[in-house]
C-alpha cells in the first residue's frame, strides 16, 4: 500500500503523520484546539458502566496532550435488531455522566446501525500553543510514570470466560471508568518531556512511540509495574487476548526482555488496554515529586516504572 502525504497549513501544530494522540490547531497565539475520536466495543455486560468506561477512554487523548477537554459528540454503531433502545439509552447516560464529572458538554453526536455494538466520542479539547505534549521527546535522565494499573485485556478474557470473581472485576472497573484528569491536571505543573496513554498497543507498544528512534534506551523495572488483581493468575492460565500477539510482533527486536522475567508478566506488559493510564516521562528529580503529588490526590497506582539512559541505538528493556 502506497503511503499518503498529508499537507498541512502553518496552523496545525501536530497532525496524523507522527502517530500522536491527537490532532492540535492553533487558533492563535494564546490557544490551540486539541481534537480526537475513538470507541470501543463492549468490555462489560453493564450498560452504563460501559458507557462509562468508552467516555474515560475517548477522554484520555485530550489529557495525554496536556489538554482540558471542552465539548464531545457521541459515536454509536447500534444493532437494533439484536438489542433494545433501552441499552442505548443506558450507555448514553454512563457516558454522560463521565462528562459531567470531568467538566464537558455534549453536543451531539451520530449514530448508525451496525451488527457490532460500539460506542464513544469525538473531543474537542483546548490548549496553550507552547505547552502542548507529545508521545515523543524523551531525555537521557528522565524516568517514566505510569498512572495506572496494567491487566485489562487479560482480565476481560478471564470475566468471558466465567472465571473472574468479584475482588477481581470491582477493580478493574473501578480502573477503566476513572478519569486521568487529576494525573494531567498535575502534570502540567512539572517539566514534561513526552507523554502518552496506555491504550491498545499495550505498555510496550506505546513506549515503543515514545522511543522515536533516539539514541536512547527505556529500562523497564518489572518490580514496579502497577497491576491489575488477578492479572498475573489469568495470564498464568493462558487467557490471553489475541492483540497480544499482535503487539508483540510490532514491537519485535526493540524490545529485550531479561531471561528472568516471568512469561506471565512478558504477557502483561504486550497486553492491549481499555482505558488505561498516561505514561508521563521527565526528569528524576521532578518525577519523583510528580509521583508524590499523585498519591496525595488519589492516584494512588501511579509508579515510577523506568528510566531512559542515551544508547547507541533505540531499544526498550524490560530487567
Amino acid at each position: 500500500m502506497n503511503s499518503v502525504t498529508f499537507t498541512y497549513d502553518e496552523n496545525v501544530i501536530v497532525g496524523m503523520d507522527t502517530g500522536d494522540d491527537a490532532g492540535v490547531y492553533r487558533l492563535s497565539d494564546e490557544t490551540a484546539l486539541i481534537q480526537t475520536i475513538d470507541f470501543i466495543t463492549p468490555i462489560v455486560d453493564d450498560p452504563f458502566t460501559f458507557g462509562q468506561i468508552a467516555a474515560c477512554n475517548s477522554l484520555s487523548d485530550i489529557y495525554a496532550m496536556g489538554g482540558k477537554p471542552l465539548t464531545a459528540l457521541n459515536v454509536v454503531c447500534f444493532p437494533i435488531k439484536k438489542f433494545s433502545l433501552d441499552i442505548l439509552s443506558e450507555i448514553l447516560k454512563g457516558g454522560l455522566s463521565v462528562l459531567g464529572q470531568a467538566g464537558v458538554q455534549i453536543l451531539g453526536g451520530h449514530s448508525v446501525e451496525d451488527d457490532e455494538l460500539k460506542f464513544g466520542l469525538s473531543v474537542t479539547g483546548i490548549i496553550h500553543p507552547d505547552r502542548v505534549l507529545r508521545n515523543r521527546g524523551l531525555m537521557p535522565g528522565d524516568s517514566i510514570i505510569l498512572t495506572k494499573p496494567m491487566g485489562t485485556g487479560i482480565v476481560a478474557t478471564a470475566i468471558k470466560a466465567g472465571l473472574a470473581e468479584d475482588e477481581i472485576i470491582t477493580p478493574f472497573v473501578r480502573s477503566m471508568a476513572t478519569l486521568n484528569e487529576a494525573a494531567a491536571r498535575l502534570m502540567i505543573n512539572y517539566p514534561v518531556h513526552a507523554c502518552t496513554d496506555v491504550t491498545g498497543f499495550g505498555l510496550i507498544g506505546h513506549l515503543r512511540e515514545m522511543l522515536d528512534n533516539q539514541g536512547i534506551t527505556i529500562s523497564v523495572d518489572r518490580n514496579e509495574l502497577p497491576l491489575l488483581p488477578g492479572a498475573v493468575e489469568n495470564a498464568s492460565m493462558g487467557l490471553i487476548p489475541a492483540g497480544m500477539y499482535r503487539n508483540r510482533e510490532h514491537v519485535g527486536a526493540l524490545c529485550a526482555i531479561d531471561e528472568g522475567v516471568p512469561l506471565e508478566l512478558t504477557d502483561i506488559i504486550f497486553d492491549p488496554q481499555t482505558s488505561g493510564g498516561l505514561l508521563i516521562g521527565l526528569p528524576e528529580a521532578d518525577a519523583k515529586n510528580l509521583l508524590s503529588d499523585l498519591h496525595r490526590n488519589g492516584v494512588e497506582n501511579a509508579r515510577i516504572i523506568a528510566t531512559v539512559r542515551e544508547s547507541a541505538s533505540p531499544q526498550i528493556r524490560v530487567v
